[in-house]
């Protein structure tokens, strides 16, 4: 029984040009005022390349691309060359405790970067408690961690768990078969590693390595903390958009321009190197965890142990350190009290926690409605505006967050569209930055339910809308969950963005987290950071609950 699909076709073909429309108003647009700022003279309205060639031909200019590249590249392969080990040891050898274990590498994953570059700086700094430790033992004068070393240092125990969790998950789902067939006809533990284990999950290595790259490559809290005179794009493009004595719009554009371009050439890069190692697998036999002897049973609970603890120190030294008194400043002067938490969670006119569940709710509220439908129209109604659609709410992706922001002060601060300085501007941004995570995980649990469910709904006299909300939604339900769990912790611990976009009303817990280092005021820092740690953790439990598995994925 057929039903009549002209109905259909016309609503769902006006919601494709509204959410289109709105996303063309709320990315395309933006982006545009950034590429015309970069190219004209604002005084005479001509063509120009003056910004780029400025850029180009200073050397403390374009020494920050250099920078940013090199720190991209190296935390990148150290990042696939630390999380595929260490996937390959979990999936492949009884790790005790290896549950908790994959629940803290989760967990320090879901930790904004610059709090783990804030947590080193009190382990590795100058006044650092390893870095006295060592001057005082070994009678060195050991500076403390800061430039390139101590950039690289969080950037790789930072990203190598999102390594970690898309190569576990397609561990998960390799057929063993090859490997033991591998076996039997001699091949060695290492040579199958090498010629059959890395091939297959080489997609997904490549595609973990792409978010690791746009994560790194747009992160701007690290190396404004611990870079010193190390000084990468993002911090660039923040100091001449946000100078003291006037920013530099067209120079800053400039710059965002080029970052624009950079991550595009990744993300085609990428997406062609994939295409050429894709195949299809199905798991007949998974790979299952065995009971290990000897040296590589020590050595292997060695490396896991070692990495976990790495990764997931940051945490322990900010929850730590959140406790401890303090002068008010950088030093912690003995013993537990409460001091920080007073002055952060109940000093007056203080909405910084406030402010992130609020904008976080809001924010993830219109992420769902919208995201959801994206989701429906990008699997069911394929046709070339959803495929634009598709497109470009994935944009946003991998355009960093300060570019973002910038883009939307650009394009929002002035009428006819006033919206800056508002709670609202910060939404718009959460939401479309972050909407990537709910779509992923809604088309995929839309995937998975045949059509035939609403064709027979249908049939049986329900309409178009109604089959959608009472049918479709409901299935869709807890792919749609845990996109918005994830969307949510992302939301709650984003910088890049919310720096450029926040005032004294709207702060968040990152901006204060940051502010707070930057004015020594580490015990403060420990305590917003601590709530912000704390949330993200209850996130990542609800999203266990809700999907009833123990992998992360987009």
């Amino acid at each position: 029984m057929k039903y009549d699909d002209s109905k259909k076709l016309s609503i769902w073909t006006i919601l494709s040009f509204l959410i289109l429309a709105a996303f063309s108003m709320f990315v395309l647009y933006p982006l545009a005022l950034v590429l015309y700022k970069s190219a004209v003279d604002p005084f005479s309205g001509a063509v120009t390349l003056d910004y780029f060639t400025r850029f180009f031909t200073k050397q403390f200019y374009w020494q920050t691309m250099v920078n940013s590249l090199q720190v991209t590249v190296c935390a990148t392969i150290l990042a696939a060359a630390l999380g595929l080990p260490v996937a390959y040891l979990m999936r492949s050898v009884e790790i005790r405790g290896s549950s908790f274990l994959n629940i803290l590498i989760v967990i320090s994953y879901l930790s904004p970067p610059f709090i783990g570059a804030y947590a080193w700086i009190q382990l590795l700094g100058r006044n650092g408690v390893v870095t006295q430790f060592v001057n005082d033992l070994f009678g060195i004068a050991f500076d403390g961690v800061y430039g390139f070393a101590g950039i690289m240092l969080v950037f790789t125990l930072q990203s190598f768990p999102l390594v970690y969790i898309y190569v576990s998950g397609a561990l998960k789902n390799m057929d063993n078969s090859l490997n033991e067939a591998a076996e039997s006809l001699g091949c060695g533990r290492f040579g199958r590693i090498r010629r059959i284990i890395v091939p297959l999950v080489m997609p997904t290595l490549l595609a973990s390595s792409l978010l690791v790259f746009m994560r790194v490559f747009a992160d701007f809290g690290t190396p404004m903390l611990i870079g010193e005179g190390f000084k990468t794009m993002p911090v660039l493009v923040y100091t001449q958009f946000m100078g003291e004595v006037g920013g530099d719009d067209g120079f800053a554009a400039a710059i965002c321009v080029i970052m624009i371009g950079l991550t595009l050439a990744m993300f085609f890069a990428q997406r062609i190197l994939a295409r050429r190692s894709t195949y299809a697998m199905t798991a007949l036999k998974p790979m299952v965890a065995e009971r290990a002897a000897g040296l590589r049973n020590i050595l292997a609970h060695a490396v896991v142990y070692l990495v976990t603890g790495l990764a997931i120190l940051p945490q322990l030294v900010v929850i730590y350190t959140s406790f401890l008194r303090s002068n008010g400043g950088q030093v912690f002067t003995g013993g537990f009290a409460l001091q920080s938490y007073e002055a952060t969670l109940f000093a007056k006119d203080n909405d910084a926690v406030w402010n992130t569940y609020l904008l976080g709710a809001l924010s993830i509220a219109l992420v769902v409605v919208i995201g959801v439908f994206v989701a429906y129209l990008s699997v069911r109604k394929r046709n070339v505006v959803n495929s634009a659609l598709d497109t470009v709410t994935m944009f946003p992706f991998i355009i960093p967050g300060s570019v973002l922001g910038i883009s939307f002060l650009f394009a929002f601060n002035s009428p006819p569209i006033l919206i800056s300085g508002t709670m609202l501007i910060m939404i718009i941004a959460f939401s479309v930055r972050r909407m990537p995570y709910t779509v992923r995980s809604s088309a995929a649990a839309l995937g998975q339910i045949s059509p035939s469910i609403e064709e027979a709904a249908i049939s049986l006299g329900a309409s178009e809308m109604t089959t959608f909300t009472r049918v479709t939604v409901p299935m869709m339900l807890p792919g749609v969950c845990a996109g918005a769990i994830m969307s949510w912790v992302t939301i709650i611990s984003e910088l890049s963005s919310s720096i450029i976009l926040y005032t004294n009303a709207t702060q968040t817990l990152t901006v204060s987290i940051y502010t707070e280092v930057i004015r020594g005021n580490y015990g403060n820092a420990s305590a917003y950071a601590t709530i912000l740690t704390v949330t993200s953790i209850l996130s990542l439990l609800l999203f266990y609950k809700v999907t009833g598995r123990r992998d992360i994925s987009i």
